[in-house]
């Protein structure tokens, strides 16, 4: 018998004390738990029950948390007999009590927030905090210690753990699934992990669906299901099921323990396996634990005559009128009491030392672990030189060229100089976005079955495609915030589908910024292509540039929004934003074929200033102030803006154009706004401060207004970008149709310049017969006119 099998076996059979000190722990979780919801006062116990003891509000969500505290405690002796560096992952995210309450078992609550000492004093203020003004919030937050999943919003509890375990072969991601969570979108579509984890090189993720019967407010589909109907679901996404049931104490104990056991003992045959020589590379069938508890489990049974425990109405707070009603007030107190309080803390109202010996040593312990600090554990990447990839232009818009596709040069080259801490996350799209060139260094992951017609695709692949915007974001947001670096690279339209991720991540960097025992973690990176401007063919449904709009709400010193015009520009971005640290950079650039403007060092600089004049392109010498101002931010509009300066520079020559490029859309903002702010000085350099400016936008026209709030005279910006204008059509259609063409631009400028030279009148009505010439045209030919099709700027 070999020792990994004497491990199991002890495991699964856990002596008479060591049940003793599980349930003593979990007795007193369950204790802290409970106070943190009701508690304001007398957290031990040491006098009667009183009105006076109570919160004013009680919040919290009690009936999830049995069940979490239970994992919990298996889990961490799990860890103390085999030394396996552990996560928890709390999908039920309003379990936070529990979670907490776990953290101050084991010390590290204490540790990092050390007015929140292990005796009574310190367990005051842990229940006062709870749901609190000035305290901590109900879920399992990034003040939690231990944490990396944002519980708030549900759904995302394996993602995060998936991604948490990739190139990261010694971690286990415990992931607690609520039968609630269970029932989201992500979630049912997440359970495909499992297809892309290789085992001789990842961790192990092992799900545990706590199926305790009850959501808010009715019953969940997963445990009114018939078991077997739940055992084929979960055996057809490729797991080997485990399944504890009960209430009996101690035999739940037991059972769960031999579960876990078996769960781990699986996992670790699979690595091993996976690890040595006879590996045949299949898919291993990974063990899943259904765990069936009560909801609200040791609770109230029933409050005035209606059944609590194991209903809905455990899900909150099971006794609402604790202080206005004496019965209720009873039953509290008697609830609290089954735990027994004082076997569990000494006199001083530390834990006493049957319950601190359960957790393991240092950062053993779930809520210390450093891969759930994953700051910690990052280590730079190894960056080629940028510059190398760049594109040649001796002059500006001559020859077209994709833009991306230099970018998969670049990460090609990420890719070979840090094999085990990067990783591109990509829908399906990572040709189609220009990106293929990492195919060169690895294969696409896959554990599913490789057939010969098959292209880079094999299990031993890094780069990550799954046709959902929800896995690849959950995976690139475990990986970056367990210390690793990553690209999360999708279609514009679809990037709205992962939104809600998006801001849940930068609510928990931005918290995260004020706590300074986290620290900071790779941002998290996503690139945007096949924009909405170029979408033409597919029509409005993937034509809209929303993200930008979402994450200009996120707070300044973690939103960052790029938008280079060509590639050389999106190298330099590209490489500062790999280097940063807990922001969102969001990159927009097409991937079709496009202008390119400027050499690498003109690319540079301007990235450094964030934005700046192009001379080249408008005919202002600087020596005054122009008549007009032509701004541009985003590639497509860039182009347009050029070309409306090229044509009021042939056909209105005496008129002052200048023409403003923006490539940090966080320059816009003062300086008090937003850290990228530009200075009042910087600003009036490049828009002035009287002339009006005809801004061409990416994105959605009340954006610009949004930034430049509080500059002078704010009004005389004049914003042309998409509004919600769009069809199957040509590329410059899409422009037309939104009023951002070269030619809307040109009559903008004459309506708002402030002197007009002779001409302008002519020239406006021209440009009302260009896009009557257009809109004829297309119907007539499918395409664009030549003289756009096949625009070039005219030498400097």
């Amino acid at each position: 018998m070999t020792t990994a099998t004497n491990l199991v076996e002890a495991l699964a059979n856990p002596s008479a004390g060591e049940v003793e000190q599980l349930d003593a722990w979990w007795r007193a979780n369950n204790y802290l738990t409970v106070g943190q919801i009701y508690l304001k006062a007398n957290p031990l116990l040491r006098e009667p029950l009183t009105a006076e003891h109570i919160k004013p509000r009680l919040l919290g969500h009690w009936g999830t948390s049995p069940g979490l505290s239970l994992i919990y405690a298996h889990v961490s002796r799990l860890i103390r007999h085999t030394g396996q560096q552990a996560i928890y992952l709390a999908g039920p995210g309003h379990g936070g009590p529990a979670l907490v309450a776990a953290g101050y078992l084991e010390g590290t609550y204490s540790e990092v927030y050390p007015h929140v000492s292990r005796d009574e004093p310190g367990m005051l203020r842990l229940f006062r905090q709870f749901s609190s003004p000035g305290g901590i919030p109900s879920h399992v937050s990034v003040t939690t210690p231990g944490s990396i999943h944002e519980g708030g919003e549900l759904g995302y509890v394996l993602v995060h753990a998936f991604g948490a375990v990739m190139d990261n072969p010694d971690l286990l991601a415990v992931a607690v699934v609520g039968d609630g969570e269970a029932e989201t979108g992500p979630l049912e579509g997440s359970w495909k992990g499992v297809s892309f984890l290789n085992p001789a090189r990842d961790g192990a993720v092992l799900p545990i669906l706590h199926l305790n019967g009850a959501k808010i407010a009715g019953p969940t589909v997963l445990a009114r299901k018939d078991p077997a109907e739940v055992r084929s679901l979960l055996q057809g996404h490729g797991y080997d099921l485990i399944e504890v049931e009960g209430a009996d104490l101690p035999g739940m104990h037991y059972r769960f323990a031999a579960a876990l056991a078996q769960a781990w003992g699986r996992i670790r045959d699979i690595q091993q396996t996976a690890r040595g020589d006879g590996w045949d590379g299949s898919r291993p069938r990974w063990p899943l634990i259904v765990l069936r508890s009560p909801k609200g489990w040791t609770g109230p049974e029933q409050v005035d005559g209606v059944q609590v425990t194991g209903s809905w109405r455990s899900h909150q707070v099971p006794l609402s009128g604790v202080r206005d009603n004496p019965d209720h007030l009873a039953i509290l107190e008697r609830w609290l009491r089954s735990y027994r309080p004082q076997e569990l803390f000494d006199e001083a109202g530390a834990p006493s030392a049957l319950v601190a010996g359960l957790a393991p040593d240092g950062d053993l312990r779930m809520s210390a672990s450093p891969h759930a600090n994953g700051g910690l554990l990052t280590r730079p990447l190894d960056l080629p030189d940028f510059r190398k990839y760049a594109v040649d232009v001796p002059q500006p818009a001559q020859l077209p060229a994709e833009s991306t596709r230099r970018l998969g040069e670049m990460l090609r080259d990420v890719y070979a100089g840090n094999p085990d801490r990067f990783r591109l996350f990509c829908p399906d799209e990572t040709n189609s976005n220009r990106l293929g060139a990492v195919f060169e260094v690895s294969d696409r992951a896959f554990m599913e079955k490789v057939t010969p017609d098959d292209v880079a695709i094999s299990r031993d692949g890094r780069v990550m495609e799954v046709l959902s915007e929800h896995n690849c974001h959950g995976w690139l947001e475990g990986y970056t915030l367990t210390g690793r670096h990553g690209m999360f690279a999708t279609y514009e339209a679809f990037a709205m589908v992962s939104a809600s991720q998006t801001v849940q991540h930068g609510k928990w960097l931005q918290e995260a910024g004020h706590l300074p025992w986290r620290a900071r973690v790779p941002s998290l990176n996503i690139l945007l292509t096949s924009t909405a401007w170029r979408n033409d063919h597919n029509g409005f449904s993937h034509q809209g540039p929303g993200l930008i709009q979402i994450v200009l709400t996120q707070r300044g010193d973690i939103a960052r929004v790029y938008l280079p015009p060509d590639a050389n520009t999106l190298l330099s971005v590209a490489d500062h934003c790999l280097r940063s640290r807990s922001y969102i950079n969001l990159i927009v650039i097409d991937k079709q074929p496009q202008p390119q403007w400027l050499t690498m060092d003109e690319a540079v600089a301007h990235c450094a200033r964030g934005a700046g004049i192009w001379q080249w392109a408008g005919t202002d010498d600087g020596s005054s102030d122009p008549d007009i101002v032509l701004a541009c931010a985003g590639d497509i509009v860039t182009m347009e803006t050029v070309a409306a300066a090229q044509i009021l520079k042939q056909r209105l020559p005496q008129m002052r154009v200048r023409v403003v490029n923006v490539v940090d859309l966080m320059t816009l903002p003062r300086p008090k706004d937003h850290p990228h702010g530009m200075s009042p000085t910087l600003f009036t350099e490049l828009f002035t401060d009287t002339v009006d400016v005809v801004f061409a936008f990416h994105g959605y026209p009340g954006a610009i207004h949004q930034l430049v709030h509080g500059r002078p005279d704010a009004d005389r910006f004049r914003v042309r970008g998409f509004v919600e204008e769009g069809t199957t059509t040509t590329p410059f259609d899409m422009t037309v149709r939104n009023r951002t063409s070269r030619y809307h631009l040109v009559m903008d400028a004459i309506n708002n310049a402030k002197r007009l030279p002779r001409g302008a009148t002519e020239l406006k009505a021209w440009c009302e017969r260009k896009l009557a010439e257009h809109e004829a045209y297309i119907v007539e030919h499918l395409e664009d006119m030549p003289e756009v099709r096949d625009w070039t700027l005219t030498a400097r």
